[in-house]
């Protein structure tokens, strides 16, 4: 089930996802994980474990030609000049030449300029050779729309929260019709959870049911659910026993109806930030050098 970037990369559809991880457990789920069978692993500037990424990717064991490394720029590196030094200060921390996928992590909308700076920075080091696709994360459509009108490459991911809760089905559609991968972080709505918004994805009884047909757990119906929908996901644990789980979804499939019922969850309400209240007075925080 592996998907093909609209540049013709080709990309594992389950990444492990290194969000919270703290840095002194992040190498061992990073080769945990790859021995386990992953072969993409999603991290970010601003989750400060690039380094025990690229530690963990060593240690696996796994040659590096065979693992998809995808991170982020945070705000405070945008602008043009800034995020190529950005890519040098996650290349020199994951200890790589080349990362697979290099993405925006947020829109940045009142000062997207930045953005824009940002992203044709981009489109250099995906020119040069540096990087094999460029992406966003947390872009609406209206922040695609103003991406278009200033830039020359259409990005090839957008990570957005999306779980059976909360489906933005305006910016899957604004994706689909740019040739863009909706990738999915919380893609199991772990973000219901740990923010406490009072109901979990986890005890859904419509998902519960459905798990208990196919000797399954919510998580894994989920993670289905996505892959069925032609999306990437992006699951996050440290738990050995969690981390394997949520990589044994491909030998089943779900129904229209199963299918369906899960499309029917969703309740329009963000578990993470508004992209619009993403603000560098806000949000802006110092990325450290390698």
């Amino acid at each position: 089930m592996n998907i093909t970037l609209n540049n013709g990369v080709v990309m594992p559809p389950i990444g492990l996802g290194v969000f919270q991880t703290p840095p002194d457990e992040t190498t061992d789920a990073v080769a945990f994980a790859l021995q386990t069978g992953y072969r993409h692993i999603d991290t970010a500037a601003a989750y400060a474990n690039e380094r025990e990424v690229g530690e963990g990717i060593r240690r696996s064991g796994v040659d590096r030609s065979k693992v998809f490394i995808e991170t982020k720029v945070w705000i405070s590196d945008y602008g043009y000049d800034e995020t190529l030094h950005a890519f040098d200060k996650s290349a020199g921390k994951l200890g790589v030449d080349q990362i697979d996928l290099l993405i925006l992590h947020q829109a940045l909308p009142g000062e997207f300029e930045k953005t824009i700076g940002a992203y044709r920075a981009l489109e250099r080091l995906l020119a040069d050779g540096k990087v094999r696709a460029i992406g966003v994360s947390n872009f609406m459509r209206s922040h695609l729309d103003a991406l278009a009108d200033s830039t020359a490459i259409v990005p090839s991911i957008n990570q957005i929260e999306l779980h059976p809760y909360f489906q933005q089905p305006d910016v899957q559609a604004a994706d689909a019709e740019r040739g863009i991968v909706t990738q999915a972080w919380s893609p199991i709505g772990g973000i219901t959870s740990y923010r406490g918004t009072g109901k979990s994805s986890f005890e859904e009884p419509v998902i519960l049911d459905i798990a208990k047909q196919f000797d399954k757990s919510a998580a894994q119906v989920m993670l289905r659910w996505q892959l069925q929908h032609g999306r990437s996901a992006i699951p996050k644990s440290t738990k050995p026993e969690r981390i394997a789980e949520n990589f044994d979804v491909f030998d089943f499939e779900l129904d229209a109806d199963q299918m369906g019922a899960i499309d029917a969850l969703d309740t329009g309400v963000r578990g993470g930030p508004e992209p619009e209240a993403v603000t560098l007075e806000a949000f802006g925080r110092e990325i450290p050098e390698a």
